[in-house]
Protein backbone atom coordinates (compact mmCIF):
# COMPACT_ATOMS: atom_id res chain seq x y z
CA UNK A 1 0.00 0.00 0.00
CA UNK A 2 1.34 3.50 -1.34
CA UNK A 3 2.30 5.51 1.99
CA UNK A 4 -0.81 7.90 1.02
CA UNK A 5 -3.40 5.20 1.57
CA UNK A 6 -1.93 3.62 4.54
CA UNK A 7 -3.92 5.71 7.22
CA UNK A 8 -3.08 3.24 10.22
CA UNK A 9 0.72 2.69 9.62
CA UNK A 10 0.51 -1.10 8.49
CA UNK A 11 3.47 -1.63 7.86
CA UNK A 12 4.24 -1.23 11.41
CA UNK A 13 2.94 -4.52 12.02
CA UNK A 14 5.02 -6.40 9.78
CA UNK A 15 8.55 -8.10 9.92
CA UNK A 16 11.29 -7.11 7.95
CA UNK A 17 10.72 -10.71 5.76
CA UNK A 18 7.23 -9.80 5.76
CA UNK A 19 8.19 -6.77 3.98
CA UNK A 20 10.47 -8.65 1.34
CA UNK A 21 8.03 -10.77 0.54
CA UNK A 22 5.48 -8.66 -0.51
CA UNK A 23 8.30 -6.35 -2.43
CA UNK A 24 9.03 -9.16 -4.26
CA UNK A 25 5.24 -10.55 -5.06
CA UNK A 26 4.96 -6.24 -5.83
CA UNK A 27 7.66 -6.62 -8.34
CA UNK A 28 6.29 -10.12 -9.89
CA UNK A 29 2.71 -8.20 -10.15
CA UNK A 30 4.46 -5.00 -11.80
CA UNK A 31 7.22 -6.47 -14.40
CA UNK A 32 4.93 -9.78 -15.54
CA UNK A 33 1.70 -9.39 -14.64
CA UNK A 34 0.32 -5.91 -15.42
CA UNK A 35 1.35 -5.13 -18.65
CA UNK A 36 -0.41 -8.30 -19.76
CA UNK A 37 -3.20 -9.07 -18.33
CA UNK A 38 -5.56 -6.49 -20.35
CA UNK A 39 -4.91 -8.53 -23.60
CA UNK A 40 -5.35 -11.94 -21.74
CA UNK A 41 -8.38 -10.24 -19.61
CA UNK A 42 -9.95 -9.67 -23.20
CA UNK A 43 -8.76 -13.13 -25.22
CA UNK A 44 -9.77 -15.13 -22.13
CA UNK A 45 -6.23 -16.85 -22.51
CA UNK A 46 -2.91 -17.38 -19.51
CA UNK A 47 0.47 -18.96 -20.32
CA UNK A 48 -1.15 -20.60 -17.35
CA UNK A 49 2.28 -23.53 -17.60
CA UNK A 50 4.76 -20.41 -18.05
CA UNK A 51 3.59 -18.79 -15.60
CA UNK A 52 3.37 -21.25 -12.69
CA UNK A 53 7.36 -22.23 -13.56
CA UNK A 54 7.93 -18.53 -12.97
CA UNK A 55 5.88 -18.17 -9.88
CA UNK A 56 7.49 -21.28 -8.27
CA UNK A 57 11.15 -20.48 -9.15
CA UNK A 58 9.80 -17.26 -6.94
CA UNK A 59 8.90 -19.41 -4.17
CA UNK A 60 5.39 -18.22 -4.71
CA UNK A 61 3.40 -22.06 -5.27
CA UNK A 62 2.84 -23.71 -1.98
CA UNK A 63 4.76 -21.17 0.03
CA UNK A 64 3.30 -21.37 3.12
CA UNK A 65 3.83 -25.61 3.08
CA UNK A 66 7.04 -26.59 5.12
CA UNK A 67 9.47 -29.45 3.23
CA UNK A 68 9.17 -30.64 -0.16
CA UNK A 69 10.58 -27.48 -1.52
CA UNK A 70 8.39 -25.69 -0.37
CA UNK A 71 9.66 -21.73 1.18
CA UNK A 72 7.94 -22.43 4.43
CA UNK A 73 7.09 -18.57 5.21
CA UNK A 74 4.71 -17.51 7.56
CA UNK A 75 0.96 -16.78 7.41
CA UNK A 76 1.23 -12.67 6.72
CA UNK A 77 3.99 -13.69 3.93
CA UNK A 78 1.97 -15.48 2.23
CA UNK A 79 -0.88 -13.18 2.67
CA UNK A 80 0.90 -10.12 1.74
CA UNK A 81 2.20 -12.02 -1.40
CA UNK A 82 -2.08 -13.09 -2.37
CA UNK A 83 -2.55 -9.51 -1.61
CA UNK A 84 0.14 -7.74 -4.46
CA UNK A 85 -1.04 -10.90 -6.77
CA UNK A 86 -4.88 -9.98 -6.53
CA UNK A 87 -3.64 -5.85 -7.02
CA UNK A 88 -2.89 -7.14 -10.35
CA UNK A 89 -6.00 -9.62 -10.78
CA UNK A 90 -8.32 -11.82 -8.86
CA UNK A 91 -7.22 -14.58 -11.51
CA UNK A 92 -3.31 -14.53 -10.92
CA UNK A 93 -4.47 -15.21 -7.41
CA UNK A 94 -6.47 -17.96 -8.11
CA UNK A 95 -3.76 -19.57 -9.77
CA UNK A 96 -1.57 -19.44 -6.79
CA UNK A 97 -4.03 -19.97 -4.07
CA UNK A 98 -5.59 -22.97 -5.92
CA UNK A 99 -2.08 -24.71 -6.64
CA UNK A 100 -0.86 -24.18 -3.25
CA UNK A 101 -3.68 -24.02 -0.48
CA UNK A 102 -5.98 -26.71 -2.11
CA UNK A 103 -4.21 -28.89 -4.32
CA UNK A 104 -0.55 -28.85 -2.56
CA UNK A 105 -2.39 -28.69 0.65
CA UNK A 106 -4.61 -31.39 0.13
CA UNK A 107 -1.63 -33.49 -0.54
CA UNK A 108 0.99 -31.99 2.37
CA UNK A 109 -1.94 -32.09 5.04
CA UNK A 110 -3.64 -35.52 4.45
CA UNK A 111 -1.29 -37.26 1.46
CA UNK A 112 1.10 -40.51 2.21
CA UNK A 113 4.71 -39.94 2.13
CA UNK A 114 4.81 -41.30 -1.11
CA UNK A 115 2.20 -38.96 -2.51
CA UNK A 116 3.95 -35.61 -0.99
CA UNK A 117 7.35 -37.11 -2.52
CA UNK A 118 5.59 -37.48 -6.03
CA UNK A 119 3.80 -34.38 -6.48
CA UNK A 120 4.47 -31.26 -3.99
CA UNK A 121 8.49 -30.65 -4.72
CA UNK A 122 7.14 -30.30 -9.18
CA UNK A 123 4.37 -28.56 -7.99
CA UNK A 124 5.93 -25.81 -5.76
CA UNK A 125 8.17 -25.40 -8.56
CA UNK A 126 5.50 -25.02 -11.23
CA UNK A 127 6.70 -27.79 -12.67
CA UNK A 128 3.40 -29.71 -12.16
CA UNK A 129 0.13 -28.05 -11.93
CA UNK A 130 -2.84 -29.11 -9.17
CA UNK A 131 -6.80 -28.32 -9.11
CA UNK A 132 -9.05 -29.13 -6.59
CA UNK A 133 -12.20 -31.12 -7.25
CA UNK A 134 -15.42 -30.52 -4.81
CA UNK A 135 -18.35 -28.37 -6.90
CA UNK A 136 -20.52 -29.71 -8.54
CA UNK A 137 -22.63 -29.12 -11.17
CA UNK A 138 -25.73 -29.10 -8.58
CA UNK A 139 -23.83 -28.89 -5.59
CA UNK A 140 -21.47 -25.75 -4.62
CA UNK A 141 -22.73 -24.75 -1.23
CA UNK A 142 -23.92 -28.31 0.19
CA UNK A 143 -20.71 -30.49 -0.74
CA UNK A 144 -22.38 -33.41 0.92
CA UNK A 145 -24.75 -33.83 -1.44
CA UNK A 146 -21.69 -34.78 -4.09
CA UNK A 147 -22.56 -37.34 -6.90
CA UNK A 148 -19.16 -38.15 -7.89
CA UNK A 149 -18.31 -41.74 -6.23
CA UNK A 150 -15.51 -43.76 -5.93
CA UNK A 151 -15.98 -47.87 -5.94
CA UNK A 152 -13.85 -50.14 -4.88
CA UNK A 153 -12.61 -53.57 -7.66
CA UNK A 154 -9.79 -55.49 -6.49
CA UNK A 155 -7.46 -53.53 -5.05
CA UNK A 156 -8.42 -50.25 -7.64
CA UNK A 157 -10.71 -47.47 -7.21
CA UNK A 158 -13.17 -46.49 -9.97
CA UNK A 159 -14.32 -43.17 -10.19
CA UNK A 160 -17.09 -41.53 -11.44
CA UNK A 161 -18.89 -38.11 -11.83
CA UNK A 162 -18.48 -34.97 -13.07
CA UNK A 163 -17.16 -31.14 -10.92
CA UNK A 164 -17.71 -27.42 -11.80
CA UNK A 165 -15.96 -24.26 -12.17
CA UNK A 166 -12.64 -25.78 -11.27
CA UNK A 167 -9.62 -23.52 -11.74
CA UNK A 168 -6.60 -24.58 -13.27
CA UNK A 169 -8.48 -27.97 -14.64
CA UNK A 170 -7.68 -28.02 -18.06
CA UNK A 171 -3.86 -27.48 -17.64
CA UNK A 172 -3.56 -29.77 -14.36
CA UNK A 173 -1.49 -32.26 -14.23
CA UNK A 174 -2.81 -34.20 -11.34
CA UNK A 175 -6.34 -33.57 -9.92
CA UNK A 176 -7.41 -34.17 -6.01
CA UNK A 177 -10.59 -35.08 -6.47
CA UNK A 178 -13.05 -35.89 -3.61
CA UNK A 179 -15.94 -38.49 -4.11
CA UNK A 180 -18.32 -40.60 -2.08
CA UNK A 181 -17.58 -43.94 -1.08
CA UNK A 182 -19.19 -46.69 1.04
CA UNK A 183 -16.75 -45.22 4.07
CA UNK A 184 -17.95 -41.40 3.27
CA UNK A 185 -15.90 -38.92 1.33
CA UNK A 186 -12.90 -39.68 0.50
CA UNK A 187 -9.72 -37.44 -1.46
CA UNK A 188 -8.28 -39.10 -4.10
CA UNK A 189 -4.82 -37.94 -5.87
CA UNK A 190 -5.55 -38.54 -9.90
CA UNK A 191 -3.41 -37.93 -12.90
CA UNK A 192 -4.89 -36.02 -15.24
CA UNK A 193 -3.72 -38.42 -18.09
CA UNK A 194 -5.61 -41.57 -16.12
CA UNK A 195 -7.95 -42.79 -19.12
CA UNK A 196 -11.73 -41.61 -18.27
CA UNK A 197 -10.81 -38.53 -16.84
CA UNK A 198 -11.36 -35.09 -19.16
CA UNK A 199 -11.38 -31.16 -18.30
CA UNK A 200 -13.23 -29.29 -20.98
CA UNK A 201 -12.51 -25.50 -20.38
CA UNK A 202 -15.52 -23.11 -19.63
CA UNK A 203 -15.91 -20.14 -21.70
CA UNK A 204 -18.11 -17.31 -22.22
CA UNK A 205 -16.89 -16.10 -18.86
CA UNK A 206 -17.29 -12.28 -17.79
CA UNK A 207 -15.45 -12.59 -14.70
CA UNK A 208 -11.84 -14.16 -14.10
CA UNK A 209 -11.43 -14.53 -17.94
CA UNK A 210 -7.62 -14.31 -17.03
CA UNK A 211 -7.67 -17.49 -15.82
CA UNK A 212 -8.47 -21.06 -16.37
CA UNK A 213 -11.78 -22.35 -15.35
CA UNK A 214 -12.92 -25.98 -16.20
CA UNK A 215 -15.45 -28.68 -16.07
CA UNK A 216 -14.20 -32.65 -14.57
CA UNK A 217 -15.16 -35.24 -16.39
CA UNK A 218 -14.44 -38.87 -14.65
CA UNK A 219 -15.85 -41.47 -16.74
CA UNK A 220 -14.75 -45.38 -14.81
CA UNK A 221 -11.28 -43.64 -14.17
CA UNK A 222 -9.37 -46.52 -12.76
CA UNK A 223 -6.99 -45.31 -9.91
CA UNK A 224 -4.85 -47.50 -7.75
CA UNK A 225 -5.16 -47.99 -4.40
CA UNK A 226 -2.58 -45.65 -3.40
CA UNK A 227 -4.14 -42.76 -4.98
CA UNK A 228 -6.60 -42.89 -1.95
CA UNK A 229 -5.73 -39.55 0.45
CA UNK A 230 -5.14 -41.64 3.74
CA UNK A 231 -5.63 -38.84 5.94
CA UNK A 232 -8.90 -37.63 4.70
CA UNK A 233 -11.65 -39.27 5.94
CA UNK A 234 -15.39 -37.28 5.79
CA UNK A 235 -15.89 -33.50 4.68
CA UNK A 236 -13.47 -31.94 7.14
CA UNK A 237 -10.88 -33.23 4.64
CA UNK A 238 -12.06 -30.63 1.49
CA UNK A 239 -13.65 -28.28 4.38
CA UNK A 240 -9.96 -27.63 5.91
CA UNK A 241 -8.49 -26.92 2.27
CA UNK A 242 -11.53 -24.29 1.78
CA UNK A 243 -10.08 -22.54 4.81
CA UNK A 244 -6.78 -22.81 3.90
CA UNK A 245 -7.75 -20.97 0.68
CA UNK A 246 -10.62 -18.70 2.08
CA UNK A 247 -7.49 -16.98 4.22
CA UNK A 248 -5.53 -15.89 0.80
CA UNK A 249 -8.88 -14.37 -0.32
CA UNK A 250 -8.93 -12.26 2.69
CA UNK A 251 -5.99 -10.48 1.74
CA UNK A 252 -6.23 -10.94 -1.77
CA UNK A 253 -9.38 -9.27 -1.60
CA UNK A 254 -7.59 -6.43 -0.29
CA UNK A 255 -5.20 -5.77 -3.34
CA UNK A 256 -7.92 -5.61 -5.84
CA UNK A 257 -9.49 -3.03 -3.77
CA UNK A 258 -6.21 -1.16 -3.06
CA UNK A 259 -5.55 -1.11 -6.80
CA UNK A 260 -8.95 0.44 -7.84
CA UNK A 261 -8.72 3.16 -5.10
CA UNK A 262 -4.86 3.86 -6.36
CA UNK A 263 -6.28 3.93 -9.91
CA UNK A 264 -9.38 6.54 -8.85
CA UNK A 265 -6.50 8.55 -6.39
CA UNK A 266 -4.10 9.06 -9.80
CA UNK A 267 -7.33 9.61 -12.02
CA UNK A 268 -8.71 12.18 -9.37
CA UNK A 269 -5.45 14.16 -9.38
CA UNK A 270 -5.32 14.33 -12.68
CA UNK A 271 -8.87 14.96 -14.52
CA UNK A 272 -9.46 18.66 -14.61
CA UNK A 273 -13.44 19.24 -14.03
CA UNK A 274 -14.93 22.90 -13.78
CA UNK A 275 -11.10 24.20 -14.04
CA UNK A 276 -10.15 22.12 -11.23
CA UNK A 277 -9.13 18.99 -10.32
CA UNK A 278 -11.55 16.44 -9.31
CA UNK A 279 -9.94 15.72 -6.32
CA UNK A 280 -10.39 18.84 -4.98
CA UNK A 281 -14.43 18.19 -4.92
CA UNK A 282 -15.47 17.31 -1.17
CA UNK A 283 -17.75 14.71 -2.70
CA UNK A 284 -14.61 13.03 -4.34
CA UNK A 285 -12.98 13.48 -1.25
CA UNK A 286 -15.68 11.97 0.95
CA UNK A 287 -16.10 8.91 -1.47
CA UNK A 288 -11.78 8.56 -1.37
CA UNK A 289 -12.14 8.85 2.45
CA UNK A 290 -14.68 6.37 3.10
CA UNK A 291 -12.97 3.93 1.05
CA UNK A 292 -9.29 4.28 2.21
CA UNK A 293 -11.27 3.70 5.85
CA UNK A 294 -12.97 0.29 4.85
CA UNK A 295 -9.11 -0.43 3.08
CA UNK A 296 -7.62 0.22 5.86
CA UNK A 297 -9.69 -1.88 8.10
CA UNK A 298 -9.88 -5.03 6.00
CA UNK A 299 -6.19 -4.73 6.15
CA UNK A 300 -6.07 -4.97 9.58
CA UNK A 301 -8.22 -7.58 9.92
CA UNK A 302 -6.79 -9.55 7.88
CA UNK A 303 -3.04 -9.24 9.77
CA UNK A 304 -4.64 -9.73 12.69
CA UNK A 305 -5.87 -13.37 11.30
CA UNK A 306 -2.80 -13.64 10.09
CA UNK A 307 -1.35 -13.34 13.49
CA UNK A 308 -3.82 -15.83 15.08
CA UNK A 309 -3.12 -18.50 12.35
CA UNK A 310 0.63 -17.97 13.01
CA UNK A 311 -0.42 -19.24 16.73
CA UNK A 312 -2.72 -21.67 15.88
CA UNK A 313 -6.10 -20.28 17.13
CA UNK A 314 -7.35 -19.07 13.95
CA UNK A 315 -11.26 -20.40 13.81
CA UNK A 316 -13.42 -21.23 11.00
CA UNK A 317 -15.80 -18.43 12.04
CA UNK A 318 -13.19 -15.95 11.88
CA UNK A 319 -12.08 -16.79 9.20
CA UNK A 320 -15.96 -16.57 7.38
CA UNK A 321 -15.58 -12.44 9.10
CA UNK A 322 -12.51 -11.75 6.82
CA UNK A 323 -13.89 -13.57 3.85
CA UNK A 324 -17.40 -12.01 4.23
CA UNK A 325 -15.85 -8.63 5.10
CA UNK A 326 -13.33 -8.36 2.66
CA UNK A 327 -14.87 -9.33 -0.42
CA UNK A 328 -18.42 -7.31 0.44
CA UNK A 329 -16.02 -4.22 1.24
CA UNK A 330 -13.53 -4.57 -2.42
CA UNK A 331 -16.34 -4.93 -4.25
CA UNK A 332 -18.02 -1.62 -2.62
CA UNK A 333 -14.72 -0.21 -3.48
CA UNK A 334 -14.35 -1.52 -6.95
CA UNK A 335 -17.58 0.10 -7.90
CA UNK A 336 -17.11 3.53 -5.95
CA UNK A 337 -13.86 4.15 -7.61
CA UNK A 338 -15.17 3.19 -10.88
CA UNK A 339 -18.35 6.29 -10.45
CA UNK A 340 -14.97 8.72 -10.28
CA UNK A 341 -13.64 7.44 -13.38
CA UNK A 342 -17.16 8.02 -14.86
CA UNK A 343 -17.33 6.74 -18.47
CA UNK A 344 -13.52 5.96 -18.49
CA UNK A 345 -14.48 3.67 -15.45
CA UNK A 346 -15.79 1.07 -17.75
CA UNK A 347 -12.34 1.03 -20.00
CA UNK A 348 -9.81 -1.91 -20.56
CA UNK A 349 -7.17 1.11 -19.89
CA UNK A 350 -7.88 1.27 -16.51
CA UNK A 351 -8.10 -1.58 -14.47
CA UNK A 352 -11.31 -0.72 -11.93
CA UNK A 353 -13.88 -2.76 -14.14
CA UNK A 354 -12.02 -6.14 -14.87
CA UNK A 355 -11.75 -5.73 -10.56
CA UNK A 356 -14.86 -5.44 -10.50
CA UNK A 357 -15.82 -8.32 -12.54
CA UNK A 358 -13.51 -10.36 -11.02
CA UNK A 359 -14.82 -9.74 -7.52
CA UNK A 360 -18.33 -10.86 -8.49
CA UNK A 361 -16.73 -14.19 -8.74
CA UNK A 362 -14.81 -13.81 -5.35
CA UNK A 363 -17.68 -12.70 -3.54
CA UNK A 364 -19.24 -16.53 -4.29
CA UNK A 365 -16.59 -18.58 -4.57
CA UNK A 366 -15.08 -21.09 -1.47
CA UNK A 367 -18.19 -19.59 0.50
CA UNK A 368 -20.61 -17.66 -0.91
CA UNK A 369 -21.60 -14.62 1.44
CA UNK A 370 -24.51 -16.07 2.69
CA UNK A 371 -23.30 -19.47 3.58
CA UNK A 372 -20.37 -17.25 5.82
CA UNK A 373 -22.90 -15.17 7.51
CA UNK A 374 -24.60 -18.58 8.71
CA UNK A 375 -21.48 -20.11 9.91
CA UNK A 376 -20.70 -16.54 11.93
CA UNK A 377 -24.69 -16.79 12.60
CA UNK A 378 -24.12 -20.42 14.46
CA UNK A 379 -20.86 -19.32 16.18
CA UNK A 380 -23.11 -16.19 17.87
CA UNK A 381 -26.23 -17.99 18.08
CA UNK A 382 -25.27 -21.59 18.76
CA UNK A 383 -27.91 -23.27 16.01
CA UNK A 384 -27.39 -24.15 12.50
CA UNK A 385 -29.19 -22.66 10.25
CA UNK A 386 -28.27 -24.51 7.12
CA UNK A 387 -31.30 -26.49 6.26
Amino acid sequence: MTASLDLVDVDSLLTEDEVDVRAAARRFADERLRPSLPEWFESASIPARELAKELGALGFLGMHLTGYGCAGVGPVAYGLACLEIEAADSGMRSLVSVQGSLAMYAIWKYGSEEQKNEWLPRMSAGEAIGCFGLTEPDFGSNPAGMRTNARRDGDDWVLNGSKMWITNGSVADVAVVWARTDDGVRGFVVPTSTPGFSAPEITRKLSLRASVTSELVLDDVRVPASALLPLAQGLSGPLGCLNEARFGIIFGAMGAARDCLETALAYAGARTVFDKPLAGYQLTQAKIADMAVELNKGILLAVHLGRLKEKGSLRPEQVSVGKLNNVREAIAIARECRTILAANGISGEYPIMRHANNLESVLTYEGTSEVHQLVIGQALTGHAAFR
